[in-house]
């Protein structure tokens, strides 16, 4: 990618995320509630009409729609989102407190995904239409029917309730906390991706270098590390990065389901306390990561593949 290119990137990026912040403002600014009686409910007070009219004042929420909505874009430009109502912190530092969780949650669903879905993928393209190819097929095509939540419940109910390997509720910081929320979102992914290398490997098993790197008598193996699956990665690159910014984003059903405190969990709570200026800084960043690993996957196709760094 050409710095000209990069450039162009960037501002698309800046309009991109100037349409997302009026939007999401505008949204909560017309959503039914007021926060400001359930920032006091949480704290279990019942306030007088008129506290609840000074707090508003305070809070700049008897503004006009654009000053409100400007001075809370000056807020996030200068690093500052703004105070949660909810847990009456900063959302900078709520997000921080929830992005870290969330980033090894990401990570290890995705180590689980590759470990199964690779060898199975190539497995499967390499027996194809074989019984282990329809077995493996068929699997997949199960995993992907199968919703999350529903997995989730099912580890938990056998995992935790009848093996009793795991607690309920952890609230351990090792593997124990990770190991089932991560087990759940990397079964879908699994049977997703698994279906994804098996069609890559094919492709690239029909194309003429395969062919002629055979005929020169070069065995199976290499072929197939050296050349058929450095080539087959390209199109699975735009899928793991669309999966890694969900991942990143945080998923809220497993995540509640687990409570584990990730962004996703975070999210649903706001949602339901009416936590506005945390709803939007969660949809910020959800749009900017985004945003970043689509950039990021351009990027690395001219570094994995000669051809498009000769075009760029």
């Amino acid at each position: 990618m050409s710095k000209k290119q990069f450039g162009n990137r960037l501002l698309e990026i800046i309009v991109v995320l100037l349409g997302i912040s009026f939007i999401t403002f505008g949204l909560t600014y017309l959503a039914p509630g007021d926060p400001v009686r359930t920032m006091y409910a949480v704290t279990g007070s019942i306030p007088s009409e008129e506290v609840l009219e000074k707090t508003r004042e305070s809070m700049g929420l008897n503004k006009p729609f654009l000053v409100q909505y400007g001075n809370w874009l000056s807020g996030c430009l200068s690093g500052g989102f703004g105070i949660s109502y909810s847990m009456n912190k900063p959302v900078a530092e709520v997000l921080l407190d929830k992005i870290w969780p969330t980033l090894k949650l990401a990570f290890v669903s995705l180590l689980f995904m590759a470990v199964i879905s690779i060898p199975f993928g190539i497995l499967a393209a390499l027996k194809r239409n074989k019984v282990i190819d329809y077995v493996i097929r068929g699997s997949s095509f199960l995993g992907i029917s199968i919703p999350n939540f529903w997995i989730g419940l099912v580890l938990l109910y056998v995992m935790a309730v009848k093996l009793r390997l795991l607690s309920v509720v952890s609230t351990g910081n090792g593997l124990e906390r990770l190991l089932l929320p991560a087990v759940t979102l990397a079964f879908a992914m699994s049977a997703k991706y698994t279906r994804q290398v098996r069609t890559a490997i094919l492709e690239e098993l029909n194309q003429d270098y395969v062919i002629g790197a055979r005929a020169r008598g070069m065995g199976e193996g290499i072929i197939l590390w050296r050349h058929i699956f450095p080539n087959a990665l390209l199109p699975l690159i735009t899928l793991l990065g669309l999966s890694l910014g969900s991942l990143l984003g945080g998923t809220a059903v497993v995540e509640v389901i687990f409570s584990y405190q990730g962004l996703g969990n975070m999210a649903v709570s706001a949602i339901k306390a009416y936590d506005y200026p945390l709803i939007q800084a969660y949809v910020l960043w959800i749009a900017l990561i985004y945003m970043l690993i689509n950039v990021v996957v351009d990027m690395s196709y001219s570094y994995l593949d000669p051809r498009i760094r000769k075009r760029s």
